[in-house]
């Protein structure tokens, strides 16, 4: 892959072919001290029970930001995660996080009610048995196919077994909250689309791998971090 594709990101600008951009949600560092409390946050799970894949104490992190409604990240979770959890996340080289990004919400809010029920699972230990059955039965961006009778199924598909309290938490709206910190910390740091990956290791500037990109693209990223 050409270099000159990927994107570095660094709390709140992105960098690309030489133009910069900055975003208000996250005004632009001063200094890298300024950028890791960011940092930081991009690579902590939205909610412990959110946990992240892999060792704690794997050199490199990625953050995916996703959306349940999306295309391209079903593409990603059906063509690639797989070969990037066995070839990195396994062999202890890689943690890999999920963060949600919700920009499909102006079709029928399904995006955030999703990322919603996902916390909700993850309250009873099921958060990527969730995320994954989702996307293992994905019902396309416009079918109108997330509501909550829904996602009371899948989290009973997930292996949920307090279904009553997932459809308390749901109901109350419990986790609207966290999902749109999660959505405005995209934003602040410079994404427009979905899926979009995070690259993160200390000592290094952060890169950006946008899109539902091939095993290959990374490969040649991380394979750069070795």
């Amino acid at each position: 892959m050409n270099k000159n594709v990927m994107i570095a990101v660094i709390a709140g600008i992105v960098v690309a072919a030489g133009a910069a951009a900055a975003f208000a949600a996250t005004p632009a560092p001063k200094s890298e001290d300024d950028a890791q409390p960011v940092i930081a946050r991009l690579s902590t799970p939205t909610i412990p029970a959110a946990n992240a894949l892999g060792s704690p104490d794997a050199p490199v992190t990625i953050v995916e930001f996703g959306d349940y409604l999306c295309t391209y990240c079903h593409r990603f979770h059906e063509k690639t995660k797989d070969q990037l959890i066995a070839n990195y996340v396994d062999t202890g080289k890689v943690r890999f996080l999920f963060k949600d990004f919700p920009i499909n919400d102006h079709l029928d809010g399904g995006s955030s009610l999703a990322a919603q029920a996902s916390y909700c699972a993850a309250d009873q230990g099921r958060f990527w048995e969730f995320h994954d059955g989702v996307y293992d039965n994905w019902g396309g961006e416009k079918a109108g196919w997330i509501t909550k009778a829904s996602m009371a199924e899948y989290a009973r598909n997930a292996g949920v077994q307090d279904s009553e309290k997932f459809q308390e938490c749901l109901d109350s709206g419990k986790y609207a909250g966290v999902v749109r910190d999660n959505y405005d910390l995209a934003r602040g740091v410079g994404l427009n689309g979905t899926p979009a990956f995070i690259i993160l290791k200390e000592g290094s500037k952060p890169e950006l791998i946008p899109g539902a990109a091939p095993i290959e693209t990374f490969q040649y990223v991380l394979d750069q971090l070795a």
